[in-house]
């Protein structure tokens, strides 16, 4: 169970990350001013910055806003109303509530500060957690506005025409887990709105919603009726709490409020429906199994087999398809000089058609290099798939 930090009262304090690059300092200016004071959430901010300069973006900060801006110290503890700012030459985690510096080690090229605190909120937070990928080159904050989706928070990237730098914005956006498309004054806004919203206010993983039986038979209904898919049996409690953020995304807190919305609107039936599906998945998650299928299963199925008898192995619920290839990757390097004279068949299959799609095409975004190892992304018999720019 996480653990979260609270104020007074004992209400959860829900924490912004904000992450930018080159052009980020006019885009942070741009939310802060136009940010309430008093909204109850916390604001953290992930920025690109020369390592062996000294960083004066609190003390410019501090100019667009009065909620109290500091440069972040090692085991700072995250409170309502007030904006954190990454220091120079330190990548930036937290854990339950409370924000640590690890002294950066990543090569310019791999250096991916916003991914790395974005995954970390969202594992400290979970639905408590609210990710904004702002102007910047490259793909920094896509994976972790992925991890913030998964757990159930809620997520925004900078209108691309009005940043100084669109690659991450857009980046954010083609991976299909970005909640919000809006200019900076904006996110404020609806940053304002969102913290007052039951959902984001709830201590629980899984929101109190009332049983309204009926309503939710007919959305069970809808969903499948349009997809031939019945989620009436589907883990109740990942329902509510995946129907509750599209309610807060939606600008709604009943239930009956939102079926009318997803009645008369397809795009949001759609958008529900690929909510449901979140597509938790990223290349050699959990290293255990992974050891595992080296160690003990891999081994297993090839004393089974006859010279030449192809290996075949079916990954259900594939999602974007990083699961299968890592499994494709691992077991090559598990048959080594072997391999060639291996045939070897993958089938990997999932409800989301879209995902899929992206699965065939094998193109993935520069920053999972964070996942892959410079040693297999430089391999030239890697089978695996083509990394982005």
């Amino acid at each position: 169970m996480r653990k979260l930090s609270k104020k007074a009262g004992g209400k959860p304090t829900p924490v912004v990350g904000i992450g930018a690059s080159a052009g980020g300092l006019e885009a942070f200016r741009q939310i802060l001013s136009a940010l309430p004071i008093d909204t109850g959430l916390a604001f953290v901010l992930v920025q690109h910055l020369e390592p062996k300069h000294d960083s004066v973006l609190t003390t410019l900060l501090s100019r667009a806003t009065k909620m109290p801006v500091s440069e972040v110290k090692e085991g700072v503890h995250v409170n309502p109303n007030h904006v954190y700012v990454i220091p120079a030459n330190a990548d930036m985690n937290m854990v339950d509530g409370l924000l640590h510096l690890v002294r950066r080690k990543a090569p310019p090229g791999r250096h991916l500060p916003i991914d790395y605190f974005f995954h970390s909120l969202a594992e400290s937070r979970g639905a408590q957690a609210i990710g904004v990928v702002l102007s910047g080159t490259a793909s920094d904050g896509t994976a972790g506005i992925k991890a913030i989706k998964a757990a159930g928070g809620v997520t925004f990237a900078q209108e691309p025409g009005s940043a100084k730098f669109d690659g991450m914005p857009r980046s954010a956006i083609a991976s299909g887990c970005v909640d919000l498309v809006l200019p900076p004054e904006r996110i404020a806004k609806e940053l304002a709105r969102i913290a007052k919203h039951p959902f984001t206010r709830s201590l629980n993983a899984t929101p109190a919603m009332p049983a309204q039986e009926q309503e939710w038979a007919r959305l069970f209904q809808l969903l499948r009726t349009a997809f031939d898919v019945d989620f009436s049996l589907y883990k109740q409690s990942t329902i509510k709490r995946r129907v509750a953020r599209r309610m807060t995304v939606s600008k709604v807190d009943r239930l009956g409020a939102y079926l009318k919305i997803v009645e008369r609107s397809r795009e949001e039936m759609e958008a529900l429906f690929a909510e449901i599906l979140i597509l938790v998945t990223g290349f050699f998650r959990d290293p255990e199994v992974f050891a595992a299928l080296r160690k003990k299963v891999f081994r297993r199925i090839m004393a089974a087999k006859s010279k030449g008898e192809p290996v075949r192995i079916w990954v259900a619920g594939c999602a974007t398809g990083q699961e299968a290839y890592s499994i494709a990757i691992s077991l090559l390097e598990f048959l080594g000089d072997k391999a060639a004279g291996t045939p070897l068949q993958i089938f990997a299959t999932d409800l989301d058609v879209d995902a899929i799609e992206k699965a065939r095409a094998a193109i993935f975004p520069r920053s999972i290099a964070a996942d892959i190892s410079p040693e297999r992304e430089n391999r030239p018999d890697d089978p695996g798939p083509d990394i982005g720019r």
